[in-house]
């Protein structure tokens, strides 16, 4: 089901710099920027509780925000928020604009199910997880809130790649020159030495040196 926008109100800064910033979180405002799409970065200010809210919500970078600036409407998403390293508190966010082509570059979180039907596990094997997160292009109303994967069958030595992953219509990975590792069932340490896993241990190891 595609998400619907979050509507925000803001006002446009006339003055950017650190003084200006400090200004407006006195007066209970979040300084912001919005940018991309080609266009003119818009420095803004937004009300410091209603984004905090949003924040704690979860899933902040991959919420779609209709920003409404006067009567300029930006379509974006959240790239950045920066806290207060003391307080905890937000002090500065950057917000990406989508394109014209709808499309937005994104990392969607991996969720894993049906562990204690995978026999691997069952012997002692472990999950181990290669990538958290995939990072796709998708249509901006069609974010997924994770990628689904089915432990159910799996072994011990096994790796887990993109390739099995169900991904919904129009969703592709930025990487394209590879099947890569998202998760392998790793062995135990048998006592010669050897690794019931060492295949699929050597293989995300392999994976996650690779760029990207």
């Amino acid at each position: 089901m595609a998400q619907e926008p979050v509507k925000l109100d803001a006002t446009a800064r006339d003055r950017v710099g650190k003084g200006a910033a400090r200004q407006a979180r006195r007066e209970g405002k979040i300084p912001a920027v919005i940018y991309g799409a080609k266009k003119p970065p818009v420095s803004i200010n937004l009300d410091a509780n209603t984004l905090w809210k949003q924040y704690l919500k979860g899933h902040f970078t991959s919420t779609v925000f209709e920003i409404n600036v006067g009567p300029d409407m930006h379509r974006v998403i959240a790239r950045d928020l920066q806290l207060d390293p003391v307080r905890d508190t937000p002090v500065h966010a950057d917000f990406l604009r989508i394109a014209d082509d709808g499309l937005v570059r994104i990392d969607v979180p991996v969720k894993f199910v049906n562990d204690q039907l995978s026999p691997g596990l069952k012997r002692g094997g472990v999950l181990n997880i290669v990538r958290h997160d995939v990072e796709v292009f998708c249509p901006y109303d069609r974010i997924p809130a994770y990628f689904e994967i089915d432990l159910e069958g799996t072994k011990i030595g096994q790796s887990i790649h993109i390739s099995s992953v169900n991904l919904p219509q129009g969703v592709t990975p930025t990487i394209t020159d590879r099947d890569f590792t998202i998760a392998t069932i790793a062995g135990r340490i048998k006592d010669d030495g050897g690794d019931e896993g060492e295949g699929a241990a050597a293989s995300a190891a392999t994976d996650a040196k690779a760029p990207g």
